[in-house]
């Protein structure tokens, strides 16, 4: 089944290409690849980036809020880098390119995730103290990807590197890994109670 990937807001995706068109931009000393890549670059796969907030123990459920659009950056037949936008005053606006692991390891992940049976809506799902990052696929297709909370059912695909104990690239049902996370940033003595 297809992956459906939602459209990114029209000024994100602007942002992103005059980016790409700025020597200033794509020539940042913290993008070497992108920087020594001969050709024309696209942006592709517009992704909502989504922060876990919250996650505390005691069943209540998690917040998550959008932060960003990640666009993967496509250089002749492969990703060499993705690009972030960020919400601003005036809409969205470019923030920064990037390169390293989990460029790769969101591509890995997109191609694994569209060998799945079902369909699914692909979001990133950002766990900042856990300094974990999975590809959120979201049983909703039609949904705002602005919008909306982890599904019992949905699937968390933890990238690559991912936490210990925890294996990247194995699809986990929100309703099995929020648990783990949830156990791993409660602090000892809150869990003691939660417990109780």
């Amino acid at each position: 089944m297809p992956l459906h990937v939602p459209p990114a807001p029209a000024p994100a995706l602007r942002s992103v290409l005059a980016a790409l068109g700025s020597p200033t931009a794509v020539h940042e000393r913290h993008t070497p690849t992108l920087r020594a890549h001969q050709g024309p670059l696209t942006a592709e796969l517009p992704l909502p980036v989504h922060v876990l907030d919250r996650v505390i123990a005691g069943g209540r459920p998690p917040r998550t809020r959008l932060t960003a659009w990640r666009f993967l950056i496509r250089g002749g037949d492969r990703f060499v880098a993705a690009a972030d936008t960020r919400l601003t005053a005036d809409g969205w606006t470019f923030s920064h390119f990037f390169e390293g692991p989990y460029v790769a390891a969101t591509e890995r992940a997109l191609r694994q995730a569209e060998s799945l049976g079902t369909s699914y809506q692909p979001r990133l799902l950002s766990v900042p103290e856990l300094y974990m990052l999975t590809l959120w696929l979201h049983g909703a297709v039609g949904a705002d990807p602005a919008a909306g909370l982890p599904a019992a059912a949905d699937l968390l695909v933890p990238l690559a590197p991912a936490p210990p104990g925890i294996a990247a690239y194995r699809p986990h049902p929100v309703s099995e890994l929020l648990p783990v996370m949830t156990h791993r940033l409660t602090p000892p003595a809150l869990a003691g109670e939660a417990a109780a």
